[in-house]
């Protein structure tokens, strides 16, 4: 949890500001984590002149070493002193490894305050318009509200103006009829006059138990012909053709419905060369159909086209089956 500084240009831009991208939007009350930084910083500065000093007395202890050697070969210096300066020697090379680890511990100290320096300095993350300002200068800013009056959970919120995506909510009896690429007319409930083209982007995988529908996804084409478009405003869409958009008004008797949609096994439907397909029986033989499929249900699967009500499917058929084989319904 920390303040927002009087640093910050924020404060100062109003709501309708446009900002660029990774421009300075706040500054943070970086104090304590620069004293930690600084802190890290000294203590490293601290082992590498240890390790310089030590180098140095390393380099004395082992011309200490060399003379103690051959003052022992010509007999006139003792296995002990020999000894000592092995001892000398050994120890100094353990300081200056053990001070190395410690330069390594605060680098990885340095790199975590500097972090923490760096989180303090808030930008942009894309280009966009500030539509709320949500801190003021002296206030308190932390991920997790604290519960404090003074507390607040976020510096700004910025929309990016250039962002052509529409989320709707279809009727789940009705989601077999979309599809990705679909072309769909789409009308703000600001301006009923003022109709634009857009498409389906994806249809989302999983439906809303409660409201009985799956969330849709589409694509305002040609988004900088309509200036009047503006975030989180009212949308309706139509996606077939010569349907009045009906998501919010009610439906009238002469309208007509999207058209029923049959779902059948997964397991009956087969694939050869990126082809789907299915097998029939007709008369006692087997007749191979492509299918195109639509909405996956994960043990059902929408056809589009391909068959018709009433058609008999081999489901679990042997995996020889041909087109043409001669087959007996049990």
């Amino acid at each position: 949890m920390r303040s927002l500084s009087s640093r910050s240009p924020l404060p100062q831009n109003d709501e309708g500001t446009r900002v660029s991208e990774d421009q300075l939007l706040a500054t943070l009350d970086d104090s304590d984590v620069k004293r930690s930084l600084d802190s890290a910083k000294a203590d490293r500065d601290s082992a590498q002149a240890a390790i310089a000093d030590y180098e140095v007395q390393l380099r004395n202890a082992n011309t200490q070493l060399k003379r103690a050697q051959d003052l022992q070969a010509a007999g006139v210096q003792t296995q002990e002193a020999l000894d000592n300066a092995r001892t000398a020697v050994d120890s100094l090379k353990a300081k200056i490894e053990l001070a190395k680890q410690q330069v390594a511990a605060t680098e990885s100290r340095i790199a975590v305050a500097q972090q923490a320096v760096d989180n303090c300095t808030i930008r942009a993350p894309f280009a966009g318009v500030v539509v709320s300002k949500d801190a003021q200068v002296g206030e308190m800013v932390s991920p997790n509200s604290a519960g404090g009056g003074f507390t607040r959970t976020g510096i700004a919120t910025i929309v990016d103006m250039h962002s052509n995506e529409i989320e709707v909510d279809v009727n789940e009896s009705y989601i077999a009829r979309v599809e990705n690429g679909q072309q769909v007319t789409a009308t703000l409930d600001a301006y009923p006059d003022k109709p634009f083209p857009a498409k389906v982007r994806t249809v989302i995988p999983t439906a809303d138990r409660q409201k009985a529908t799956v969330k849709v996804r589409i694509t305002i084409l040609n988004l900088e012909k309509y200036d009047f478009i503006l975030p989180d405003m009212g949308v309706k869409v139509a996606f077939l053709e010569n349907e009045q958009p009906a998501r919010r008004g009610k439906s009238k008797d002469k309208e007509k419905g999207p058209q029923a949609v049959a779902f059948i096994p997964k397991s009956a439907v087969r694939s050869d060369a990126n082809v789907s397909f299915v097998l029939l029986v007709r008369d006692g033989k087997v007749e191979r159909r492509a299918v195109s499929l639509g909405l996956d249900r994960g043990t059902e699967v929408a056809v589009l086209s391909g068959v018709a009500p009433g058609d008999s499917l081999v489901v679990k058929g042997p995996e020889g089956l041909h087109d043409g084989d001669k087959v007996e319904i049990r």
